[in-house]
């Protein structure tokens, strides 16, 4: 029996969804994945998203028109108050939509579920960013119909969407009426009961919460023969919104027109006497603005001007700039594995999610699930500095900068959160739309200190690779000194032979354990943190006395509080267990009873939606990486035999119930030796949408796993690290795979990194070259000429999988062994 292909590891049905290294292809329309196909195939830009929902508007799991930062608010309640809990909750609201576009022929309405269809075929073409459909209907009267449509919202122009919705009778004539629609769905069947979800709290905490209450209120609305507008305020967050659509139908055939609006919907119905083989194609040009206060009618008129030049550009123009677009976008970002095409396909798909989600954020963040559902709430987390910013910061900077100026507009209340919870300087908050802490659950929420140094990492990575000093300067430092401040102040002093910097009452990245004592991940992050201060604020002196002025006086910077962040972080508290030879996760962490991850049944995963969170809170039990991620991104800091001994402690206790994980494990998998194991987490995360591994893909994409995967193939398979601005690769190349090529850009100039069993070829495709080291020894890529380094070997190979056999020498301090158990039921 051949090897399976890892598509069919992961359990994609390929007569349904056939490889295609470009598009992604549905070949059978199903009503049993909905939700899942609507999410795959939805269509972004970073500010507007269109879920895959079908035309017709009816056959839908969950109807999504998303616009980012849009969102309502409303009030937590608590069980128990308590000063400084979270108290104004934040929802992205379902916008009006416009996709709808209904098709009656001979009065009979064309149903997906139940119609007769000879040819189905629905496709996102990741070249040109369309999303295009097409089938052919017999009616219930036997006549045969074509229908054509096409769907893009564009990344030239952030506020607009296209589409396309051709018609066709074959063989007879027939009575077509073609309805397209706004339509707001607010008050009906999207009106739910709202509350605040949390680990432990309801069905899925994954999930948005939703809304009784009307949350969109009518402003304006009109209809002529050309537009449709209509506009809202939203209930209490008091944002605005419009949406206008404008028609051009072409057709030989004989039209009568009928426009309908009101508050919640406004339609264009097109009466047709269509004549076989006489096409009937509708253009609809649709514009989306928001405001967090701007009166309705002005977003009205700038509807206006938006289709104003979308009819000057045309429909060809419109596409066209698209298709220049992507051309550019995959010019610097695309990554190449010749023989795979399952694998080719899915990581092209992944990527292009990653440009869905980001490429016009622009005053915005990046949400968990991008535009694709409402999964999380439209929150932003600190995925965004960590899974995704990288991929950003190495193929499309600006965009990193746009996210980076995002963080550093919400300061003011990143200063005011810390000040709630008694600390100075900064806390940004763990999840958030407009900059207030909005985690109903704080101990597996608001303790997650780390995203101070989560931010200020990513900020560092990206002023390091681009050499951005005028960001740092102007506004990178502000960042720095504000999460630095707030780690000095967070932390304390202990003496007890030695001195000792340590931060108690945190929670890391796992959040299966939560508000602990010296958290590993916390601590190293805080001392890069601190140090990542001490040296931004060093080299804008030597290199511009006058602007160090500047920011001390900005900042009331003195240089007795500088020099206690320096002393704190060559004192940081970094538990170790010498009996084990390995970093515990916290200071208490291996006192805990094991809990044997393996023997856990699967329909009791996640551990969340099947355990009181005091259960996994009692365990040596991870949702995700912890240490293993600090082993990636403090690398430097770590000895290759640490590394070895931490992932093989911890790789047989993480669950993977978070997406986030995978990547991560991956990464170090690969750089420790575990080649096979490395490209198993690769393919689950590549696939987690696409195959709906953790069954959650009807609310959106999972973002930050899109983004982890090309940090698994750059960071991972390539061997690529960047410690203290210096690129170096170590390569691991899968040993199934013929070769891997990815670009990164530093400081300017696009290398192209091609990978062989036995070589590395960096070629500099724009730009004026840059200095790396492979496996230590220094090259220099210069343009116009390709430089081979070969590679001896891919470092160790270790088979299988680490097991709980190193946890045999995990003792209580009685001595007694901590058995590895799974609770009972």
């Amino acid at each position: 029996m051949s090897p399976r292909t890892p598509a069919e590891k992961q359990h994609v049905d390929r007569s349904r969804f056939p490889a295609d290294e470009w598009r992604l292809v549905e070949k059978r329309f199903s009503t049993e994945d909905l939700g899942v196909t609507e999410t795959l195939f939805s269509v972004a830009n970073g500010y507007l998203g269109l879920r895959g929902n079908v035309e017709e508007g009816r056959e839908s799991h969950t109807h999504g028109t998303f616009v980012n930062g849009f969102h309502e608010t409303w009030q937590i309640r608590h069980a128990e108050e308590a000063f400084g809990l979270a108290q104004v909750g934040q929802t992205i609201v379902n916008a009006p939509d416009a996709k709808v576009i209904r098709l009656y022929v001979d009065d009979e309405p064309l149903l997906l579920p139940v119609a007769e269809l000879v040819d189905y075929e629905r496709s996102l073409d990741m070249r040109d960013g369309v999303l295009r459909r097409e089938i052919v209907w017999i009616t219930p009267g036997g006549k045969r119909v074509r229908i054509r449509s096409q769907r893009m919202v564009s990344f030239a122009e952030r506020h607009l969407a296209v589409m396309t919705f051709e018609v066709t009778m074959l063989d007879e004539s027939a009575p077509v009426a073609i309805s397209s629609q706004i339509l707001n769905r607010q008050d009906g069947e999207d009106e739910y009961h709202v509350r605040a979800a949390a680990m432990g709290e309801g069905f899925d905490p994954r999930k948005a919460n939703q809304f009784t209450d009307r949350v969109l209120h009518p402003q304006m609305q009109s209809a002529d023969d050309d537009r449709l507008v209509l506009s809202y305020s939203v209930a209490n967050s008091g944002m605005t919104l419009a949406v206008a659509a404008e028609h051009h139908m072409v057709t030989d055939n004989l039209v009568d027109l009928h426009t309908f609006v009101e508050g919640d919907v406004a339609k264009h119905v097109f009466r047709v006497d269509a004549q076989p083989g006489q096409p009937i194609h509708l253009t609809k040009t649709v514009a989306y603005h928001t405001s967090r206060g701007v009166p309705a009618r002005e977003l009205v008129d700038r509807c206006g001007r938006t289709l104003d030049r979308a009819r000057r550009d045309g429909l060809e123009g419109t596409f066209r700039a698209q298709r220049t677009w992507l051309d550019e976008f995959w010019a610097r970002s695309d990554v190449e594995i010749p023989g795979q095409p399952e694998i080719q396909q899915a990581v092209r798909w992944n990527l292009y999610q990653l440009a869905q989600a980001t490429a016009r954020a622009e005053g915005s963040g990046v949400p968990a699930k991008g535009l694709t559902g409402s999964g999380y709430g439209g929150h932003y987390f600190w995925d965004t500095e960590i899974y995704v910013l990288p991929f950003l910061t190495y193929t499309s900077p600006r965009y990193a900068r746009n996210a980076l100026r995002f963080r550093y507009q919400m300061l003011d209340a990143a200063r005011k959160r810390a000040s709630q919870v008694s600390q100075l300087g900064a806390l940004f908050p763990w999840r958030t739309i407009n900059g207030e802490e909005a985690s109903a659950y704080y101990a597996a929420g608001t303790a997650q200190y780390h995203i101070d140094a989560d931010v200020s990492y990513a900020l560092v990575q990206y002023v390091l690779a681009t050499g951005d000093r005028e960001f740092l300067e102007r506004e990178g430092v502000d960042i720095l000194v504000e999460t630095a401040r707030m780690w000095a102040d967070l932390g304390f002093w202990r003496v007890n032979g030695d001195d000792e910097f340590h931060i108690h009452g945190v929670t890391g990245p796992d959040e299966y354990t939560t508000v602990v004592n010296d958290n590993l991940f916390t601590n190293v992050m805080a001392r890069f943190n601190l140090r990542a201060a001490v040296r931004a604020l060093e080299i804008i002196g030597e290199t511009d006395p006058a602007s160090r002025a500047d920011v001390d006086a900005r900042l009331g910077i003195t240089p007795a509080e500088v020099h206690e962040w320096s002393k704190a972080a060559t004192k940081m508290s970094i538990p170790w267990a010498e009996h084990l030879g390995i970093h515990p996760q916290d200071f208490h962490f291996l006192e805990r009873e094991v809990w044997d991850v393996a023997a856990t049944p699967a329909d009791r995963r996640p551990l969340l939606l099947h355990y009181h969170p005091l259960v996994i809170y009692r365990y040596q039990v991870l949702k995700q990486a912890d240490v293993v991620l600090a082993l990636f991104l403090q690398g430097n800091q770590f000895t290759a035999e640490e590394k070895l001994a931490d992932f093989e402690y911890y790789d047989p206790l993480t669950t993977g119930d978070s997406t986030l994980s995978g990547v991560v494990q991956s990464i170090v998998a690969a750089e420790v030796g575990y080649q096979d194991l490395a490209l198993e987490y690769f393919e689950k995360s590549v696939y987690v949408d696409l195959a709906n591994l953790h069954a959650n893909a009807s609310d959106g994409v999972h973002v930050a796993s899109a983004g982890g995967s090309w940090s698994a193939l750059a960071f991972g398979f390539g061997g690529m690290r960047d410690h203290d601005g210096h690129v170096a690769f170590d390569p691991r190349l899968p040993a199934s795979w013929d070769s891997l090529t990815f670009r990164v850009t530093v400081k300017g100039s696009r290398l192209r990194v091609h990978l062989t069993a036995d070589a590395i070829e960096l070629t500099c495709e724009t730009g004026d070259g840059a200095h790396v080291s492979v496996r230590g020894e220094q090259v220099d890529v210069r343009p116009g000429e390709p430089t081979v380094v070969a590679l001896a070997d891919q470092g160790p190979r270790r088979s299988g999988r680490p097991s709980m056999r190193r946890l045999s020498g995990n003792r209580r301090e009685d001595g007694t062994l901590i058995q590895a158990t799974v609770p009972h039921s």
